[in-house]
Parts: C-alpha cells; sequence; structure tokens
C-alpha cells in the first residue's frame, strides 16, 4: 500500500520528535533529519514503525547535505515518493543586537531561514516532478510577526520563513501544492523550560487561553494542514498562540 510520505526536519527532541512520533501513528512513512543521532531517534528506529522511518544525520543550512538528505529520503520510500515536508530545525538565542555577535545572527539566519529555503527548493523538486500535488508546513513562530526584545535576529529569520511561505504559496500552487507557515507561541519545551515559573506564569496570565501551548497542540494543526481537509488553504500564517497575540 503506497504511504505519504513526510519529511520532518530536527526530529530527535522536542516538537520535532513529537511531530514525527504523531505522524508515524497516522499511517505516514516520515523521514527525519538531525546533525546527530539520540536515544529517541534510536528507540524509533528499533519501534513498530522502524520500517516506515528513515533517519540521516544533516547539518540544516549546509546545501550539499540538505540535497543529500532529501535524495537518500526519497530513495528509501521507494514508491510512496514524497508527498511534505515540515521545516522544523531551527536554532534561537537571545541578545540585545547592539552587542549581539554578528556570527550568531548569520547562524541563526543560515539555519532558520536559509535552510528552510534549501530544503523547500530541494523538496519541490521531488514533488513537481510527482505531479501528484503535496503539502509544505514552515514552522514559524509568533516572534515572526510580533517581535520580541532581544530576538531581532531569530524574528528576521521566523518573518523571512513567512515571506517565503507567502512567496511559495503562489510559486506551487497551480501543481496542487499548498504551503503554510505554522507559527507556535510560547510552547511547553525544552525551550520554555529555561524560564523561571514566575515568568510562565505571566505568559499564562498574558494568555486568553491561560495556557502555554503543548507540542500535541502544534501537532493537532500540522495533521489539518498536511490532511486532504486543507486543500483549500494555502499562503497563511497560522498562529497557534492561545489568543496571546489578539
Amino acid at each position: 500500500m503506497q504511504r505519504k510520505h513526510v519529511i520532518v526536519t530536527g526530529g530527535s527532541r522536542g516538537l520535532g520528535l513529537t511531530m514525527v512520533e504523531g505522524l508515524l501513528a497516522d499511517g505516514y512513512r516520515v523521514s527525519t533529519c538531525s546533525r546527530s543521532s539520540t536515544d529517541h531517534v534510536k528507540r524509533l528506529l528499533d519501534s513498530e514503525y522502524g520500517d516506515r522511518v528513515f533517519w540521516q544525520s544533516c547539518s540544516i543550512g549546509d546545501e550539499g547535505e540538505a540535497e543529500a538528505f532529501v535524495k537518500a529520503a526519497v530513495a528509501a520510500a521507494g514508491d510512496d515518493g514524497l508527498y511534505g515536508l515540515v521545516n522544523n530545525a531551527g536554532v534561537a538565542q537571545a541578545g540585545i543586537l547592539a552587542s549581539f555577535p554578528n556570527v550568531e545572527s548569520d547562524r541563526i539566519l543560515r539555519i532558520n531561514l536559509l535552510g528552510a529555503i534549501e530544503m523547500a527548493r530541494s523538496a519541490a523538486q521531488v514533488i513537481l516532478k510527482q505531479n501528484t500535488g503535496g503539502r509544505i508546513v514552515n514552522i514559524s513562530s509568533i516572534i515572526g510577526s510580533r517581535g520580541y526584545n532581544g530576538m531581532a535576529a531569530y524574528s528576521a529569520s521566523k518573518a523571512g520563513m513567512d515571506g517565503m511561505s507567502r512567496a511559495l504559496a503562489r510559486e506551487l500552487g497551480r501543481r496542487q501544492i499548498t504551503v503554510n507557515s505554522l507559527a507556535p507561541g510560547y510552547v511547553e519545551t525544552e525551550m520554555s523550560s529555561t524560564l523561571s515559573p514566575g515568568q510562565l506564569a505571566q505568559i499564562a496570565n498574558r494568555t486568553p487561553l491561560g495556557r502555554l501551548a503543548t507540542e500535541v497542540d502544534i501537532l493537532d494543526v500540522l495533521r489539518f494542514l498536511l490532511s486532504d481537509a486543507s486543500r483549500m488553504v494555502t499562503g497563511q500564517v497560522i498562529l497557534v498562540d492561545g489568543g496571546i497575540s489578539c
């Protein structure tokens, strides 16, 4: 039976891992990458889903490695080809721009934005040749549209990702390939665990729904964007933030 094959970058931990596990449970074939393997990756490869999981080391932001990973993932999928791409891999670092090292800004933009563009390019080439339609979902952030103190480079990278989604949606729409940004607000992940209980409580109090999002909240919206139910949704930035941006 032919399965829908989806690539999820940065799937070795955190939100990426949750998305990989959720899509596998839904019956997708999933290929993922990270800079190095983890116990989570090894567990997935040895699990009941092992015949539907492909992992390869890949440094997002390195064009050659991105192309090699997509090529290897498609080869491993065989007749399943490629249905979708989830651009999830990213890095974040806070700092006031006046004293923020340029090398760190370059790293953030290289991985978060240029890396996503390179992955989208490689995946689009495959999906276009198949002529069967598909999905590209860019995991952006509320910070890309709202901006936050000390997050200039990160905000720029995510705003650029949203712009890429809108432009690609126009380029690929006639071939029935939808492109959207999924922009979480504050999520209960390893990254938010660095905030103090007081800071987390303050964020929850400012959020109309009264809590931070969970990784499953983000996964559920991803499921929609990959499904046939979203066939008329493209070029959108979908905020999943509990209403904090209202």
